[in-house]
């Protein structure tokens, strides 16, 4: 069976937001991606897969299609057997308690995913990002996030507000704070790491008193700075070491 051009349209156009979001729609694709979030809560709208793909979800959810119609729709490199097509799921309410990593203004959607895996390899289950860090539905984060997006409860919000209003500690990762390898860090906290060009914008600076940094430890001291989600998993490995 060939894609239709209706199909075709609807995939081609869920690479930008705003269609992700008026469908309600996002894209998962390969074996091992397509098959975490199948056996998730989220739901499948539709799976386009080669006739080697194997599923038992019903069949009128499953277009068949050759390895060069699956080519012509792949955003990755080397096409494997399957693209999904998933629901977006409601937003889930906040929750005071554990670890909560915050971002501000991610722009990579690399750095997002591989920091939505982190959180997922740390147990932080909870996620939130300002409403102009980039859209966790993005492909390449879903792509880059191996399946921890199933497990991860990603909110969008004004963070100013949200860290006005917080009781839990919360901490900022900063050049100038205090070393991390000699701070007292709590179990329960949040965690706010900032965009990759600028750091935490300094609204939320004069917010956040708790500041902490990772120390250089190479001779030269030349290097600038960690890549956000090197930081990300060095300072949530502080934070876990410390319970």
């Amino acid at each position: 069976m060939s894609i239709s051009k209706n199909q075709l349209k609807l995939i081609t156009s869920l690479s930008q937001k705003k269609y992700r979001q008026k469908n309600g729609l996002f894209i998962a694709e390969g074996i091992k991606v397509v098959n975490e979030f199948l056996n998730s809560s989220f739901q499948v709208d539709m799976l386009l897969a080669t006739d080697d793909f194997e599923t038992t979800i019903s069949s009128d959810k499953i277009v068949r299609i050759s390895e060069k119609d699956l080519q012509k729709i792949s955003n990755l490199k080397s096409p494997n057997k399957v693209l999904g097509l998933f629901k977006i799921p409601d937003e889930k309410p906040l929750q005071e308690k554990g670890l909560i990593v915050v971002l501000d203004a991610i722009n990579d959607p690399g750095n997002l995913g591989t920091i939505i895996r982190l959180c997922d390899w740390f147990g932080v289950t909870q996620l939130i990002c300002s409403k102009d860090t980039v859209d966790c539905y993005n492909q390449k984060v879903v792509q880059a996030s191996m399946g921890s997006l199933t497990r991860i409860s990603i909110k969008y919000i004004e963070l100013e507000s949200y860290l006005q209003e917080t009781n839990l500690p919360t901490f900022i990762a900063d050049m100038n704070g205090e070393n991390v390898y000699s701070s007292t860090l709590p179990k329960e906290a949040i965690l706010v790491m900032g965009n990759e060009a600028n750091g935490v914008c300094e609204e939320l600076k004069t917010l956040i008193k708790n500041k902490i940094s990772i120390p250089r430890f190479g001779e030269t001291q030349e290097t600038e700075s960690l890549n956000v989600a090197t930081a990300t998993a060095i300072l949530l490995s502080e934070f876990k070491r410390s319970i």
